[in-house]
């Protein structure tokens, strides 16, 4: 089994869950924040797991509160915020660190895998995203800045 598969994450309802379970799909990994100034890509996240979806793609979203205190809320307020204000359908997952000492081994994987740049590992701000192929190998690194809807191509390639 590969090491993306075994490392093991938390539902935004506290269930574990291994990234195995994920294994065949494409996915886009990003940490989301409620009070952030790119939240609205909320929408267009929502948008591409409603255009592939059935293809085998799913976004995962890992709440982070390390950029500005921009995700205070708990589990619950998250996910109340993502169904009533962008009816986000694609799976949540508990709140985590993405850098520092505290990261998660999710996030150390991704950032090992696919470095920023100039090398830099650091995630730099809330939805930073990650597009996985699916053997659990990261494809690209994508800026924050980066809209959800001009990640369609490299998905739709990555879907084959």
């Amino acid at each position: 089994m590969s090491e993306f598969a075994e490392i093991q994450v938390a539902t935004i309802d506290g269930a574990p869950q291994r990234m195995g379970d994920y294994a065949g799909k494409v996915l886009l990994i990003v940490n989301v924040a409620s009070k952030c100034g790119f939240t609205p890509q909320y929408a267009g996240l929502e948008a591409l797991q409603r255009r592939f979806a059935e293809r085998g793609f799913e976004v995962l979203g890992f709440p982070c509160d390390q950029f500005g205190h921009q995700e205070p809320g708990d589990e619950e307020a998250i996910k109340s915020f993502c169904t009533l204000k962008y009816d986000v359908t694609f799976p949540m997952f508990a709140k985590i660190e993405v850098n520092g000492a505290g990261a998660h081994p999710l996030y150390r994987y991704l950032k090992k895998q696919a470095p920023g740049l100039l090398g830099t590992e650091g995630i730099k701000w809330n939805f930073s995203k990650f597009l996985v192929g699916r053997d659990g190998k990261v494809l690209k690194r994508y800026a924050p800045t980066d809209k959800p809807e001009d990640i369609a191509g490299d998905i739709e390639k990555a879907l084959g």
